[in-house]
């Protein structure tokens, strides 16, 4: 009889870092395919089974063993307070490469200043348990009110104050509002159940995925840059490169030149690849990366 597949139940996080975190995972070699309205997309791996779960619930459902691993952010893991095993960390988002924060915010031009101004007041915000406790562990009585969305429209009327979460800032200076405290940075995170993290077989495969979702970050931004040059000239070409690591030199068939190979961030190209050619570089190649494992 055929041994049956192993299967690790993944949950991937629906709404905004949906996308971003198909787009991952696609570059790590895993192509996931969410149609329709079904909460079980399709993966090109028969031994991971997904499954499209909110992150403000993912540490809940992982915590109780419904899903093996899941990736959300530490936020709401400590939104929760639920005992997860953490694998990695995972800095990517909707917009950027950035952590995000979660913010206490105040009309422009109202006269709070500092947290301990808002003493009194209605705060609102998704993350409710969090913000109590905040004010709690600070002695600052204040009425924390969830917010189903559109919390940056609120303040003046219908609250005196946020707790909002930001990546750029933009949304909050266009809704005319001031950060006066930030309460905590976030990112995304893998966690896994702690009973299947005991097994060996889950935890290889956790492992795998957590590598490899690492390598495709890594490589987000950079370029691999190979060149010649003289040996004469090795040492001015070398101080040209801001390397990842240090860059690999190569004897070629001449024996007065040698071959690099290295890795720098993309935005640096523009002012490297001139540079390198005074240098003495020559056959100057710049190439895509898919992963970089550090």
């Amino acid at each position: 009889m055929a041994e049956t597949t192993r299967k690790l139940k993944l949950g991937i996080p629906k709404g905004s870092l949906q996308d971003a975190t198909i787009a991952l995972f696609e570059r790590a070699g895993w192509r996931i395919f969410a149609s329709g309205r079904s909460y079980f997309p399709t993966i090109d791996d028969p031994e991971i089974e997904c499954m499209l779960v909110r992150a403000q619930e993912m540490a809940r459902y992982v915590e109780h063993g419904a899903l093996d691993a899941g990736l959300t952010g530490n936020d709401w893991v400590m939104e929760n307070q639920t005992d997860v095993e953490y694998i990695t960390s995972l800095t990517y988002s909707k917009v950027s490469r950035q952590k995000v924060r979660w913010v206490l915010c105040v009309p422009e031009d109202s006269p709070f200043q500092k947290p301990e101004d808002l003493a009194g007041k209605t705060i609102a915000t998704e993350l409710v348990e969090f913000t109590k406790r905040y004010f709690a562990q600070k002695n600052i009585p204040v009425k924390v009110e969830f917010s189903w969305g559109a919390t940056e429209v609120k303040p003046p009327t219908l609250a005196d104050a946020i707790v909002e979460v930001t990546e750029t800032g933009s949304s909050l200076r266009a809704n005319r509002l001031r950060i006066i405290e930030t309460l905590m940075e976030s990112e995304t995170q893998l966690i896994a159940n702690k009973a299947s993290y005991q097994d060996a077989w889950k935890r290889e495969k956790l492992s795998n995925i957590s590598l490899m979702l690492n390598a495709a970050i890594a490589a987000q931004g950079r370029v691999g840059l190979m060149l010649n040059a003289r040996k004469d000239a090795l040492d001015t070409v070398l101080k040209v490169l801001p390397a990842l690591n240090s860059p690999t030199v190569s004897q070629l068939s001449d024996a007065e030149w040698v071959a690099l190979n290295t890795i720098l961030e993309e935005r640096e190209v523009r002012e490297v690849i001139p540079k390198l050619k005074a240098a003495g570089a020559t056959g100057i190649v710049e190439y895509p990366l898919s992963k970089v494992v550090l």
